[in-house]
């Protein structure tokens, strides 16, 4: 199932203006490859600018690599959404069903040119409709504490700090916050 979402922002990192078509759909084996591709531009944007660069290609070959994408993509616990500009996957959101009516919202990315165009709000609300289709109550979510962009965005989106977590990121431990987002 996929969606389309069109906006036409005044500007963007992109040079001048441009018209924004997505789809928005679920992956399939097929898309592991560019995936991955995606994920190996975009992960290192989210990280904390003390950690060193091996340790963050360390993460993204043993956590976003083409054949862990592909092991994610037949996981019936997983889903993988893809936001589509011009055929190409511009950004994704990868979601893992808990044991009970709890969904983490693992990942969700987009490539630097796509920032503050409407593609992130656009993914998050097929997460929130497939999180909902799957009869989730909740959704949650871990984010840097020292990303404030992130943070913004999904307290827009009606996510609230509940907690914290430490994620192991090569030799560090960054320190997450939980942010929890009700459903019903």
């Amino acid at each position: 199932m996929s969606c389309c979402w069109t906006r036409k922002p005044a500007s963007t990192s992109h040079s001048g203006t441009f018209d924004l078509r997505l789809e928005i759909a679920t992956a399939d084996v097929t898309d592991a490859d560019e995936l991955a591709a995606v994920a190996a531009r975009t992960f290192p944007l989210a990280c904390p600018p003390a950690v060193a660069p091996e340790h963050i290609a360390s993460f993204v070959d043993a956590n976003l690599s083409s054949a862990r994408f592909a092991e994610y993509l037949t996981d019936p616990r997983r889903a993988i959404l893809t936001a589509r500009h011009d055929g190409r996957i511009v950004g994704y959101a990868m979601l893992i069903r808990g044991d009970d009516r709890d969904v983490e919202l693992s990942k969700l990315y987009l490539l630097p040119g796509y920032h503050g165009t409407g593609a992130a709000a656009a993914l998050m609300h097929k997460v929130l409709a497939t999180a909902a289709d799957w009869g989730a109550l909740r959704v949650w979510l871990g984010v840097n504490q020292k990303n404030q962009r992130a943070q913004r965005f999904y307290a827009k989106t009606g996510f609230k700090i509940n907690g914290t977590r430490t994620f192991r990121l090569g030799a560090h431990h960054e320190n997450d916050y939980v942010m929890v987002r009700e459903l019903v």
